[in-house]
């Protein structure tokens, strides 16, 4: 089964992949390592959000990373010109969650985007990650999240 059959069969969309907001490249590929930018809690709807522990939920923050996780999707698929089943595995996830001082459930959110991708790769999505809080994000968000891919 090809990963825009699993993505089609689990009822996901990809955002085109998202324009860099700042000095920076979306992402890098070096030898056969892809280094994705880190992709906010954004959907076609507008940007997700707020700050955990505060005036968010842990699902709603899950939902956040989720929406981070298909687009660092997006920008796999933009790198591997179109072509998903370039990426032979993923390595890492750094995910950044806007949260208050006493919020300690980081991994929890970050559980959104992580879930995802192996719902979607399979035993090629299961990978090392960090989750820590941070005070503020860009542009208000609920989470960032960074990766790092192999690639054929």
């Amino acid at each position: 089964m090809t990963i825009e059959t699993r993505l089609a069969e689990l009822g996901l969309t990809l955002p085109d992949a998202p324009a860099p907001a700042a000095n920076y490249v979306p992402f890098v590929r070096t030898g056969s390592q892809l280094f994705i930018s880190g992709q906010i809690s954004q959907t076609a709807e507008g940007r997700i959000t707020g700050k955990l522990g505060a005036d968010m939920t842990l699902e709603q923050g899950a939902e956040a990373a989720k929406a981070c996780a298909l687009s660092l999707i997006a920008q796999a698929r933009a790198a591997c010109d179109g072509d998903l089943e370039r990426v032979v595995r993923l390595v890492k996830l750094v995910g950044f969650v806007n949260s208050t001082p006493d919020f300690t459930q980081q991994p929890q959110v970050i559980n959104g985007a992580s879930d995802l991708m192996v719902a979607v790769f399979g035993d090629a999505g299961r990978h090392a990650r960090s989750a820590v809080s941070a005070a503020s994000l860009p542009m208000g968000v609920a989470v960032e999240i960074e990766a790092v891919f192999e690639i054929r």
